[in-house]
């Protein structure tokens, strides 16, 4: 782990060298901040298969909730029809939390090194990267030269943390996680999931100012990210409704043929001739 660190602290030093010229005495924040961008860039192709796959997911969802109720006392053959079903349109169910799971070890990785004293001296601004919150209340109050650092930063996350909460909330109204069948639960997840976005208050306040930082500038990359992937082209009001609509036709499709092929198994032979 040490190494780990060692590593870790001489790219952001070294970031941080190229921008001294640029940022003087804020060059090391400056660096934990191209750092994540750095980071994110990385992991963007997985961002928009993430983002292909919840669009799928959305376009499928009137066929989901037709075979949730048609095979509602059936759930082994529910779950090898939705396993067809996502295999069909190429949908993975875990898509979406990949791009999480790989920013994780970086976050700790912030952590754990301006947690310690290795960059003991760097600052933004008045605050030091090491202190927290309530180091900032300590020195001068929430008005005080460091507590406006964390002002401008809770400010920050309560700006994108309210446009994620209506995206989500627009996202769950187009797409219930019921899907059509009651779920036991799923009215309280609806509820409280468009505000978790508000939870990075709690992070940016509790942790060290430099894996704040990252916090804040990997949460507004997320909003521009996702607002750029899911944005509607003029024509695309127009083929996602005629999708929904290909797709519900299928689905009766299927479901006439299914029945006319049981009609005409109970139909006696001589009936048929």
């Amino acid at each position: 782990m040490s190494v780990i660190l060692s590593a870790f602290g001489s790219l952001v030093e070294r970031l941080a060298d190229l921008l001294e010229p640029l940022f003087a005495g804020t060059a090391t924040a400056a660096a934990i901040v191209l750092f994540t961008m750095l980071v994110r860039l990385a992991v963007h192709p997985l961002s928009r298969a993430s983002a292909r796959g919840q669009k799928a997911r959305t376009r499928i969802a009137p066929e989901l909730a037709a075979l949730r109720k048609k095979h509602a006392k059936n759930p082994e053959r529910l779950r090898k029809a939705v396993t067809e079903l996502h295999a069909r349109e190429k949908v993975s169910p875990f898509a979406g939390i990949l791009p999480s799971l790989l920013q994780a070890p970086a976050f700790l990785l912030m952590y754990h090194l301006f947690a310690g004293d290795r960059m003991a001296g760097h600052t933004l601004l008045a605050a030091p990267l090491g202190d927290h919150w309530a180091d900032a209340l300590s020195h001068g109050g929430p008005f005080g030269p460091a507590g406006r650092v964390y002002l401008v930063l809770f400010a920050i996350v309560v700006a994108v943390a309210t446009y994620t909460y209506r995206r989500t909330k627009a996202q769950l109204a187009a797409q219930p996680l019921d899907l059509g069948q009651p779920t036991p639960g799923a009215g309280a997840i609806a509820k409280v999931m468009p505000l978790l976005s508000f939870a990075t208050l709690i992070t940016v306040a509790v942790v060290p100012l430099a894996a704040a930082l990252y916090v804040v500038t990997s949460t507004a990359w997320t909003a521009v990210e996702r607002a750029l992937l899911f944005r509607e082209r003029p024509d695309q009001g127009d083929k996602e409704g005629d999708k929904e609509g290909q797709v519900k036709g299928e689905v009766k499709g299927r479901k006439k043929a299914q029945q006319k092929a049981q009609q005409k198994a109970r139909t006696p032979l001589a009936t048929r001739a």
